[in-house]
């Protein structure tokens, strides 16, 4: 099931919620938009990279932290950006401890499954409970999981490669156990809230195409 113009996602852990501002289903499945707010002290789920996709971050309010490649960018004003490259290693934090940051992401390629990768299924175990407090689910969901979305998301706590091996080795066992990587479950849950999108000043807007 398609995510929908107005849907919240949360995910407890990191301190996310995500609404819907442009699904993928109205580009074609090329892009989507997505109104990321980030509690104090909230966090991307450990670092990662997506292979064919490039990812970019405008900051409505707050103060964002990007990590790209190694580096720092600290988004600290409304319109401030940053474009994160396909398979570059990143993550994001909040750089604030005493309010919550709003930005706009806009993911560009795969748009689609990137949706049901991170809102559906990633989201979705978060929420109930089966994720450690990084939002990062246990071994046996992630082999299946990221095999799954390889193409979408790779943890880069470990090399790839070496990840590879384990999941192919675990995830036999894990899908004997009733393990999958793309739950039909998840993928047929809608996330039962919907908002209101917010109104975007002109500095931010400027930066997007998929609005």
């Amino acid at each position: 099931m398609s995510v929908t113009e107005g849907e919240v996602f949360l995910n407890p852990p990191c301190r996310q919620r995500i609404v819907v501002r442009t699904p993928a289903a109205r580009t074609g499945g090329v892009s989507n938009l997505m109104d990321l707010y980030v509690g104090p002290g909230g966090f991307a789920a450990d670092y990662h990279r997506h292979p064919v996709s490039e990812e970019r971050f405008t900051l409505v309010r707050g103060r964002l932290r990007v990590s790209v490649d190694g580096s720092d960018v600290v988004l600290a004003e409304p319109g401030a950006h940053v474009a994160v490259p396909p398979d570059t290693v990143h993550r994001f934090f909040s750089a604030t401890d005493d309010e919550e940051t709003f930005a706009v992401v806009e993911f560009v390629n795969r748009a689609e499954r990137f949706e049901n990768l991170l809102l559906r299924q990633l989201f979705g175990l978060a929420e109930d409970g089966k994720a450690d407090e990084h939002g990062v689910p246990g071994l046996l969901q992630r082999s299946v999981t990221m095999l799954e979305f390889a193409d979408v998301l790779r943890f880069t706590s470990t090399p790839w490669a070496y990840q590879r091996l384990l999941y192919g080795a675990v995830a036999p066992v894990a899908k004997a156990l009733g393990y999958r990587g793309c739950d039909p479950g998840y993928l047929a849950r809608a996330s039962g809230e919907t908002a209101a999108l917010e109104e975007l000043p002109p500095e931010v807007t400027q930066h997007l195409t998929a609005v």
